[in-house]
C-alpha cells in the first residue's frame, strides 16, 4: 500500500497520494461495473466507487517528516473546488513509481480474495501460506535520482545563497540538516542586517557574528551605538541614514576606539552631526573607503579639512546638500593644504549635488588635485558655468558627469568639454535650458564613447537627433523626455542608426504619434521604453 509520502504532481500544483491517484485513473478510465473489467493496471474497477470525487482533499505534507511507513503523517486538508486532473505526460519517474504501487495493490487484493474464498476448507494451510506470501512479496522499487535530502551540505549552502533572508529563516525550520546549512557563513555573505536598536541585546550581536554578517543598517536608534560596534568587531559597513536623532554624542561614544575593519559609513540625513563627528571619524576610521554625508547641512569646510587629514583611503564621498562648503573645502580635499592635510587623492566619486556655493574655482581644484576621479555629480550647482568645464576636460579618467539643472551651462560649455573629455561615457545635461542642437553637434564630434546621454527638457529637435545618431553608435541609454520639438522623423533616425539602444525615455514628447512609437519599438536590443505623458493611442 502506498504511503502519503509518495506524491504525484497534478495541475494547479495539487498534490494527492498514489492510492488516490490509482482510484482517479480507474474513475476516469471508464471502468464498468463487474468483476474484472475497466480497471487500471489490474486494479478492480469496483474499487473506484469508494472514492467520492466531491470530497477529495489536497494533502499538504509538512516538511522534514520521516518517510517511515509506520509514522503517522500530518497534513492539512483543503477542499478541491475542481476535479483534479492527471498531467497528460507525467514524468517517467512518477509513472514507474505509480505502476509499481498499483501492481502491489492489485496483488494484495487478489491474494485477499483468494484467501477469503477458500477460508472454510483450508483455513490453517492458507493462513500460513498467506503470511508467507506477505513476507516474501517484493516492495516497490526505490525512487531513482537525487532527492534534495541526499545533497551534500556544501550543495545545500550554494542553493540557500540565492534565498532571501526571510526564506532562509523558513528553510532553517525544516530539519536539522537544513538549519545547519542555512546558518553557514557563506550563505549570509553580503547580507545587510536591518535592526531597531531599542535595548541591549548581546544575543543578537552574537547571532550576527555566528553567521558572519558584517553589514548593518540601523532603522531606529534608542540606545548607544557602542554596543553594536563592540559586539560585532568585524563590522565592515554601517548605515545610519535617516536616523534623525543621531548626534555628535552618539558617534563620539561609538567611535572612541579604532575600527580598522569599517570600510563604509552612511550618515545621510543625520542632520544633527557637525564637524566634531568628522573629527572622530577621521581619527578612528582610517580605512574608510565610502562616506555618505548627503543632507548633513551642518558640515563646513573645517569638516572637509579633517576628512582630508585622516581618510587617505577614501574613494567615495557624497556631500549632497552640504550648503556650507565652498571652493576652499574642495581645495582641502584636493590637497591644497599640504602643510595640514595631504588630501583624498584616491577619490573616484565625488557627489556635490546642490552645493550652491561652489563655483568654477572648485572645478579647477578638482582637475588639478583629484586626478583619479571617475565620476562627479554637479547637479543643481547653479554657480558653475561654461568656463568650469574647461577644467573637467583635462581629466583623462573622468567617465561620468552629471550637470543636471546647472542653469549656466550652454552649448559653449559642451564645446569646451569635448576638447579633451573623450573618455566620458555618461553625460546628463537634463533641464539645462541653454542646451540646443549645437551642443549635440559638439557632443557627436568629441564624446563618441558615450553610452548614456540625458537631454530631458533641452531645446533640441530632430536635427539634433540626426547628429548623435550618425556618431554615437555605442549609445545604450537615451533620455529625451519633455523634448516637445522631437517628432516621428527624429525617432526614425534613431531607429535606423542607434541599434544598440536598450532604454529610451520619451516622457512628455507630445509631438509623437503611434507610428513613431512602432518604429522605435523595433530596435533589436530595446528593453525599456518610457512613454509617460505621451498621448494614449
Amino acid at each position: 500500500m502506498a504511503t502519503n509520502t509518495e506524491l504525484l504532481p497534478f495541475h494547479h500544483q495539487t498534490t494527492i497520494s498514489l492510492q488516490t491517484a490509482a482510484a482517479l485513473n480507474n474513475y476516469q478510465g471508464g471502468g464498468g461495473s463487474g468483476g474484472g473489467g475497466g480497471g487500471v493496471n489490474g486494479l478492480p474497477a469496483g474499487s473506484a466507487a469508494a472514492w467520492n470525487m466531491d470530497e477529495l482533499y489536497q494533502q499538504t505534507e509538512l516538511p522534514g517528516l520521516t518517510r517511515n511507513q509506520h509514522h503517522l503523517l500530518r497534513f492539512t486538508p483543503y477542499a478541491l473546488h475542481q476535479r483534479p486532473q492527471l498531467q497528460s505526460l507525467p514524468p517517467a519517474l512518477y509513472l514507474q513509481h505509480a505502476a509499481a504501487a498499483a501492481a502491489a495493490a492489485a496483488a494484495a487484493a487478489a491474494a485477499a480474495a483468494a484467501a477469503h474464498a477458500q477460508h472454510h476448507h483450508h483455513h490453517h494451510h492458507h493462513h500460513h501460506h498467506l503470511q508467507h506470501r506477505e513476507s516474501t512479496r517484493e516492495s516497490p522499487p526505490p525512487v531513482e535520482g537525487t532527492h534534495i535530502s541526499n545533497l551534500f551540505p556544501e550543495l545545500l549552502e550554494q542553493i540557500f545563497e540565492h534565498l532571501e533572508v526571510r526564506d532562509l529563516g523558513r528553510a532553517a525550520q525544516v530539519c536539522s540538516a537544513w538549519r545547519d546549512a542555512a546558518y553557514a557563513k557563506s550563505v549570509w555573505k553580503g547580507v545587510e542586517a536591518k535592526l531597531h536598536l531599542k535595548r541591549s541585546s548581546p544575543s543578537l550581536f552574537n547571532c550576527l557574528v555566528r553567521r558572519g554578517i558584517k553589514k548593518v543598517q540601523i532603522l531606529s536608534l534608542r540606545r548607544s551605538l557602542k554596543d553594536l560596534v563592540l559586539g560585532v568587531p568585524a563590522l565592515t559597513s554601517l548605515n545610519l541614514s535617516g536616523c534623525f536623532n543621531v548626534a555628535d554624542m552618539n558617534l563620539g561614544h561609538a567611535f572612541s576606539v579604532d575600527l580598522p575593519n569599517l570600510k563604509t559609513l552612511d550618515l545621510s540625513l543625520c542632520k544633527q552631526i557637525t564637524d566634531t563627528s568628522l573629527g572622530r571619524i577621521a581619527q578612528h576610521l582610517k580605512n574608510l573607503e565610502t562616506l555618505e554625508l548627503g543632507g548633513c547641512c551642518n558640515i563646513t569646510n573645517t569638516g572637509l579639512l579633517l576628512i582630508a587629514w585622516g581618510l587617505k583611503k577614501l574613494r567615495h564621498l557624497n556631500l549632497r546638500s552640504c550648503w556650507h562648503i565652498s571652493d576652499q573645502g574642495i581645495g582641502h580635499l584636493a590637497g591644497f593644504s599640504r602643510d595640514t592635510a595631504e588630501g583624498n587623492l584616491q577619490l573616484e566619486y565625488l557627489g556635490l549635488q546642490d552645493c550652491q556655493r561652489l563655483s568654477d574655482e572648485a572645478l579647477g581644484h578638482i582637475a588639478q588635485g583629484l586626478t583619479s576621479l571617475k565620476s562627479i555629480n554637479l547637479s543643481f550647482c547653479v554657480s558653475v558655468t561654461d568656463s568650469g568645464l574647461k577644467h573637467l576636460a583635462r581629466m583623462p579618467k573622468l567617465e561620468q558627469l552629471n550637470l543636471r539643472s546647472c542653469d549656466n551651462i550652454s552649448d559653449i560649455g559642451m564645446a569646451y568639454l569635448t576638447e579633451g573629455g573623450s573618455g566620458i561615457n555618461s553625460l546628463d545635461v537634463s533641464f539645462c535650458d541653454k542646451i540646443s542642437d549645437q551642443a549635440l553637434t559638439h557632443i557627436a564630434q568629441g564624446l563618441y564613447r558615450l553610452r548614456s546621454l540625458s537631454l530631458n527638457q533641452c531645446q533640441i529637435t530632430d536635427m539634433g537627433m540626426l547628429k548623435i545618431a550618425k556618431s554615437l553608435h555605442e549609445l545604450e541609454n537615451l533620455n529625451i523626455g519633455q523634448c516637445s520639438r522631437i517628432t516621428d522623423k527624429g525617432l526614425q533616425t534613431l531607429a535606423e542608426d542607434l541599434t544598440n539602444l536598450k532604454t529610451i525615455d520619451l516622457y512628455g514628447c507630445t509631438q509623437l504619434s503611434s507610428k513613431g512609437i512602432d518604429i522605435i519599438m523595433k530596435l533589436p536590443k530595446l528593453q525599456k521604453l518610457n512613454l509617460g505623458l505621451w498621448l494614449v493611442r
